[in-house]
């Protein structure tokens, strides 16, 4: 498998009509700040998408921070999800955003 990472959200959608499948899939991951004492949450948004090239499959992916506030709610990413499934609806309504984490969902059928 081929991994392809996209630096922002606008060139990861441009790609979205490479897919192979109508599914995108995403990740929330919650991480404290390590350089102070501070109670600072990192949230990271992950998106990946499968696609093919010749005999090759290619995983597209993409990673957006989402908030750094002191007191995130725990809604915070899920409102991120409703937003950007309005966004993918724009470019293809067949397109649906799933949680989980694709590489190991891909080597599951693989193996």
């Amino acid at each position: 498998m081929i991994v392809i990472f996209v630096d922002n959200i606008e060139d990861f959608v441009s790609f979205l009509n490479k897919r192979v499948m109508n599914e995108v899939f995403y990740e929330l991951k919650r991480s404290k700040s390590n350089n102070d004492l501070s109670s600072e949450v990192k949230i990271e948004l992950i998106l990946h998408f499968l696609s093919k090239v010749e005999e090759f499959m290619v995983l597209f992916e993409t990673k957006v921070d989402i908030s750094n506030s002191k007191h995130p709610t725990s809604n915070e990413g899920q409102e991120i999800i409703v937003e950007l499934e309005k966004i993918f609806n724009q470019v293809d309504s067949s397109i649906s955003l799933i949680k989980g984490k694709i590489r190991e969902i891909y080597l599951s059928f693989s193996t």
